[in-house]
């Protein structure tokens, strides 16, 4: 338990990364095979990953990223993890319209979690990217226009130190046996 705690405390956002270091193609294989790993209702698995490590293709996909100032760091990261919504399995589908969730994106936040503490793990930096150009960079990559390209998970060697975590205190989020 305190390994994990450790892990989880001391990976963070990384919005910096240190364009000269590579990362190893062993490394990259282990956090997706960390995400393969990953729970999905019904074992649904209803995601596709699309990693892109070309230094030129990296450099066009940061900047579709950092539209509006935002995610600029994103060029600098030599691994981008894209992560696409593909259809649930029957039950799944099925325990959705029912349940009135979407379960696939509750499945690609706990794959998402997967990926980032895999790659600390491996010594990595890593940043869960919501905002950038869809449509550009599903172009960029070949991804179909009828899918969902839900986030790119920007991953290599951090160039800043860690720092403080900002969290709300224990009472703030949790309650026990009533809201």
């Amino acid at each position: 338990m305190e390994d994990f705690l450790k892990l989880a405390s001391s990976r963070q956002s990384d919005r910096a990364y240190d364009k000269t270091k590579p990362v190893e193609e062993y490394k990259i294989n282990y956090i997706l095979e960390a995400a393969r790993m990953a729970p999905s209702a019904c074992n649904a698995q209803p995601w596709k990953f699309v990693v892109v490590t070309e230094p030129d293709l990296v450099l066009r996909l940061g900047k579709a990223a950092a539209g509006l100032g935002m995610n600029k760091f994103a060029k600098d990261a030599p691994v981008h993890i894209l992560v696409i919504e593909e259809s649930a399995n029957i039950t799944s589908f099925l325990g959705s319209k029912i349940k009135d969730k979407h379960f696939p994106l509750i499945d690609i936040g706990i794959v998402s979690a997967h990926i980032v503490l895999a790659a600390e793990e491996q010594g990595l930096g890593s940043c869960i990217l919501g905002w950038f150009d869809e449509k550009a960079i599903k172009q960029m990559v070949g991804i179909p226009s009828s899918k969902r390209l839900l986030l790119d998970i920007v991953i290599g060697y951090a160039a800043k130190p860690d720092r403080p975590k900002s969290r709300k205190s224990m009472d703030k989020i949790v309650s026990f046996n009533k809201y």
